[in-house]
C-alpha cells in the first residue's frame, strides 16, 4: 500500500511510486515489510517502499522471462517508437524528475536536471542504435556456401544500479536492453529507489508490455543472490564498488551469465607547468566536487607540477572555500550533503589520516556548520603515497594535492593503482597529450576537459574498474548474441 508523502516539496508527488513493479502490477513485498526513503539534506522521510527479497525477485524474473519472446519478436519499428516515446516523456517530466532526485539523493538541482536530460539522451541514442545492430555476410572461402551472422537479444537482463546517479546509470542499462529486445529486472539502490521506480511508471505510460520492465526494491543480499543464481537471468549489468562486483562475478559463475561491470575508480588529475591554470582550476572544481565528490569518475588525486604547485594550491583552495554548501533545492547550491552517516564518518577518518601523515589542511576539514550530513569542501596539500586517500576511493568532498617533478614521475604515480576508470590532465603540449593517451592505464581520458561522458562515447574502465562498455555503438553489444549460420549446397 502506498504510504502518504511527507516531503515538503510535493511537485514530484504525482510521479512517486512506492511499490514494486512486477509483471505490469504495482505490488507490496510479500511480508508487507517496508523501509523509508529519506532526504539526506534534512533527514525527512520522502516515501516508503517495499523491503523485498528472493521470492519477489523470482516472480519478477519469471515475468521478464515470460514476456521476452513476444518483446524480442516485436517489429523493430515498434520497439524504436516505444523508446522514442520514453525519451520524450522523460523530457516532458524533467523538472519534477530532477526535484525527486535532489530530494532522495541530495545533489544540487542543476546537477539533477542535467542528469535527467542525460538519461533521456541515452534512451534516444539506443533507440537509434537499435536500427544499426545488424549482422554480416562473410565472404566464403569455399564455393557453394553462404556464411552469415545475425544478432539476437540475450534474454532477461538484471540491472543493479547505484545511488549516486540513480537515473543516468539506469538509462545506460535499460536503454540498450530495451533497444536490443531484452526484458529487464531492476534492483535500484535502497538509498535512491524512487528515481528508478518512476521509470516503471513512465514505461507504462509509453506502452511497454507488462513484464518487459520489472523493478524490485529491498535487500541487496537476497535480491542479488536470486539474480546471480537464477538461470533465467542471462545477463547482469552492475554499477558499484569493485568489492561487490567481484562478489557478483563469483556468484554468477555457476550459470555462466554475461556480465557488465562498472566498478570503482581512483582518478588522477594532472596539471603540468604549461597548463592554463584557470582552466585547470575550473576543471578540478567540477571533477572533484560535482555531486559532493560522490562520483565513480570523480578526481581522487590531484597531481600538480612543482613549477605551479604553490600558485595552484592557493587559487584552487580559495575557489573551494567559496563553494556554497546547501540543500540541493536551495538557490545557488553547489555542494549538497553526503548520502549517509557512514559516508560522513569515512571522510572524517580520511582527513584525520592524511593530517596525521604530514598533510597540510588548507581549507575545510570538518563537518559543516549546517550539521547533518553536510561536510566542508576540503583541500589537503602535501599529500603522500602512504595516505588512505592515495589508494582508496574517497567518494566525498576531499581533494588531496600531490607535488610532482617530471612527466614520467606523474605517469608512474597516476598508474600505481588497481583501478583504471578515468583520468584527467591539463597541458598545452600536443606531443604530451598523445604520450598520455598511450601511457595512461585508464578507460576514460580527459585532456583539458572533465565533462567527457555522453551517449556517443564508450564508458568503461580497465583493470579492476570493470568489464564492458556503456554508451556508444559498443553499448548495445553486451545485450546481443551473435549467431553464425553456414548455408551449403548452393
Amino acid at each position: 500500500m502506498n504510504a502518504p508523502l511527507r516531503h515538503a516539496d510535493k511537485n514530484f508527488a504525482p510521479l512517486i511510486r512506492q511499490q514494486n513493479l512486477i509483471d505490469g502490477r504495482w505490488v507490496d513485498a510479500d511480508s508487507s515489510a517496508t523501509f523509508d526513503v529519506t532526504d539526506p539534506a534534512t533527514g525527512e522521510v520522502i516515501a516508503t517502499v517495499p523491503n523485498s527479497g528472493a521470492a519477489e525477485t523470482r516472480r519478477a524474473i519469471d515475468a521478464a522471462h515470460a514476456a521476452f519472446p513476444a518483446y524480442a519478436a516485436m517489429p523493430l519499428g515498434e520497439r524504436v517508437a516505444l523508446m522514442r516515446k520514453l525519451h520524450q516523456v522523460i523530457l516532458d517530466n524533467l523538472e519534477p524528475l530532477a526535484a525527486m532526485m535532489t530530494a532522495e539523493q541530495g545533489k544540487p538541482l542543476a546537477e539533477a536536471q542535467a542528469e535527467v536530460a542525460s538519461s533521456a539522451a541515452y534512451v534516444l541514442w539506443f533507440a537509434e542504435e537499435a536500427r544499426r545492430a545488424d549482422g554480416a555476410v562473410i565472404p566464403s572461402p569455399v564455393a557453394g556456401r553462404k556464411l552469415m551472422t545475425t544478432r539476437h537479444p540475450v534474454g532477461v537482463v538484471a540491472a543493479i544500479t547505484p545511488w549516486n546517479f540513480p537515473s543516468s546509470m539506469l538509462a545506460r542499462k535499460l536503454g540498450p536492453a530495451l533497444a536490443a529486445g531484452c526484458t529487464v529486472v531492476i534492483k535500484p539502490a535502497s538509498a535512491t529507489p524512487l528515481s528508478a521506480l518512476v521509470w516503471g511508471h513512465l514505461a507504462e505510460q509509453c506502452g511497454f508490455p507488462p513484464g518487459v520492465v520489472n523493478i524490485v526494491t529491498g535487500s541487496a543480499r537476497a535480491i542479488g543472490a536470486e539474480i546471480t543464481s537464477n538461470p533465467k537471468v542471462r545477463k547482469i549489468t552492475f554499477t558499484g564498488s569493485t568489492e561487490i562486483g567481484k562478489q557478483l562475478l563469483a556468484e554468477a559463475s555457476g550459470t555462466v551469465k554475461r556480465m557488465s561491470m562498472e566498478l570503482g575508480g581512483n582518478a588522477p588529475f594532472m596539471v603540468f607547468d604549461d597548463a592554463d591554470i584557470e582552466a585547470a582550476i575550473d576543471g578540478a572544481l567540477i571533477a572533484k566536487f560535482r555531486n559532493a565528490g560522490q562520483t565513480c569518475i570523480c578526481t581522487n588525486r590531484l597531481f600538480i607540477q612543482s613549477g605551479i604547485y604553490d600558485r595552484f594550491v592557493e587559487a584552487f583552495s580559495a575557489r573551494v572555500a567559496a563553494l556554497k554548501v546547501a540543500p540541493g533545492n536551495e538557490d545557488g547550491a553547489e555542494q549538497g550533503p553526503l548520502v549517509d552517516a557512514q559516508a560522513l564518518t569515512k571522510i572524517e577518518a580520511m582527513v584525520a589520516d592524511a593530517l596525521a601523515k604530514g598533510g597540510t589542511l588548507v581549507t575545510g576539514g570538518a563537518a559543516h556548520e549546517r550539521g547533518g550530513l553536510f561536510f566542508q569542501p576540503t583541500v589537503i596539500a602535501d599529500a603522500t603515497p602512504d595516505m588512505r586517500v592515495t589508494t582508496e576511493e574517497i567518494f566525498g568532498p576531499l581533494a588531496p594535492i600531490y607535488r610532482f617533478e617530471t612527466e614520467d614521475d606523474v605517469i608512474a604515480a597516476a598508474n600505481d593503482t588497481e583501478f583504471g576508470l578515468a583520468c584527467y590532465a591539463y597541458t598545452k603540449d600536443m606531443a604530451r597529450m598523445f604520450r598520455l593517451q598511450d601511457k595512461m592505464e585508464y578507460g576514460l581520458i580527459g585532456i583539458n576537459e572533465v565533462l567527457i561522458v555522453m551517449p556517443e562515447i564508450p564508458f568503461g574502465g580497465l583493470k579492476e574498474s570493470g568489464l564492458g562498455k556503456e554508451g556508444s555503438w559498443q553499448g548495445i553489444d553486451d545485450y546481443l548474441e551473435t549467431k553464425y549460420t553456414c548455408i551449403g549446397g548452393l
